[in-house]
């Protein structure tokens, strides 16, 4: 016994893909980069999303950078332990630099809580 099979019905999708023009995308990309830099003063558009109060404490704004670092360094721990191979790697490398910028600021933290500079001992003495 045969089975008729009815033929697929018809699109109205063209048979070639349209392909994105790059070269206007780039145009745009670039007469609004070139806008940007002839007047810094302008806004970002997005820097309204995110806004630090001018008058926020330096010792504040490393605490919260320095907690900011550890969050995304549990992220992408937990990230790298999903990934296999060179995709691993890559969360690995991102969690050992959030490591080392929190190191860093934990650092500038230590040094403005000390009252004196650190004195490193001298090979005289």
């Amino acid at each position: 016994m045969k089975k008729i099979t009815p033929n697929p019905p018809e699109t109205d999708t063209p048979s070639e893909p349209e392909a994105l023009d790059l070269t206007q995308l780039s145009k745009a990309t670039q007469r609004a980069v070139s806008a940007r830099l002839r007047d810094p003063k302008q806004p970002d558009p997005v820097s309204h999303v995110f806004t630090i109060l001018p008058d926020v404490d330096t010792p504040t704004l490393l605490a919260h950078a320095s907690e900011t670092l550890a969050s995304m360094n549990v992220m992408t721990t937990d990230l790298a332990d999903q990934l296999e191979g060179s995709h691993r790697n890559v969360a690995l490398a991102i969690q050992q630099l959030a490591v080392l910028a929190e190191m860093l600021i934990n650092r500038a933290l230590d040094n403005l809580d000390s009252p004196t500079p650190a004195v490193t001992p001298s090979a005289t003495e």
